[in-house]
């Protein structure tokens, strides 16, 4: 289980729950180094004055606020903890909304809400009264120095943290060319519709996130332990000259790839 990275209190009306935070994901990236060609030496990136070229240590790191072109301000972790104390101590709610009302586009990063006291009378209530309304808390709070939007939201037992975008964070769609949703003009015939309908009843299915997996991380971890099995931990493989691909035509009918298609998953199913 990670650590809480952050302690304060959720507050709604003149409730105060004392809680912690911590984070609901985990990072499974694929992490490589970046290596010397010649001698697979670590190639690693420096902290260097700018003006004077000598390295400078992390000791010696502090950070500005550029309010005019080369010009700083110059402030300390302790000076922005201490610029709004309340703020940053606090999941302050504003309302109450229904779930369904808030786009997903809006969601970003998710967090565990714990109770400081695992008996928490008031963390339960409000868990409660959540639960029952069908609704989630839009709330302000300070992480890391930035004010963030987010939800509070009932999962099973656990409230949970979701922050999400500003408005003005998402583009518009509006701006991203797609054909006419019906009409002529989308070159969509019925047929090819009822057809994808039926592709889509037949690979309907109930949301079961376990039984997906990440099949290229899983790739590459298998590449990287034959590697380290045969010994070739240096070795370098060329990338292979890419065939052509044949250009397809811009009109085509998607019937026969419907066919084909709902073939494929009818066999898959009865197998």
């Amino acid at each position: 289980m990670a650590h809480a990275f952050w302690k304060g209190s959720i507050s709604f009306g003149l409730v105060e729950i004392p809680v912690t935070l911590t984070p609901a994901t985990r990072s499974d990236e694929l992490s490589f180094s970046l290596l010397d060609r010649k001698d697979f030496s670590p190639v690693g990136y420096k902290r260097y004055n700018k003006s004077s070229g000598r390295d400078v240590p992390w000791d010696e790191v502090v950070r500005g606020y550029e309010y005019e072109p080369d010009e700083y301000v110059v402030l300390s972790d302790e000076e922005l903890r201490q610029a709004n104390v309340e703020a940053t101590q606090t999941i302050e709610i504003l309302e109450f909304v229904k779930r369904e009302e808030i786009d997903p586009l809006f969601f970003e990063t998710p967090y565990y809400v714990a109770p400081l006291k695992r008996g928490s009378k008031s963390y339960a209530l409000l868990r409660s009264a959540l639960e029952r309304s069908g609704r989630v808390g839009i709330a302000r709070v300070v992480l890391r120095t930035r004010q963030r939007l987010a939800a509070v939201v009932v999962r099973d037992r656990v409230l949970t943290l979701d922050l999400l975008r500003y408005a003005h964070e998402l583009r518009s769609a509006e701006d991203v060319e797609v054909p006419p949703k019906s009409g002529k003009g989308s070159g969509v015939t019925e047929a090819e519709i009822k057809m994808a309908e039926q592709l889509i009843e037949g690979m309907s299915g109930t949301w079961d996130p376990e039984r997906f997996h990440d099949e290229y991380r899983d790739d590459v971890m298998a590449l990287v332990r034959k590697k380290v099995k045969s010994g070739k931990t240096h070795s370098i493989v060329e990338p292979a000259a890419e065939e052509p691909r044949q250009k397809r035509s811009q009109v085509m009918d998607l019937i026969p790839l419907l066919k084909e298609s709902l073939a494929k998953h009818a066999k898959r199913r009865s197998a």
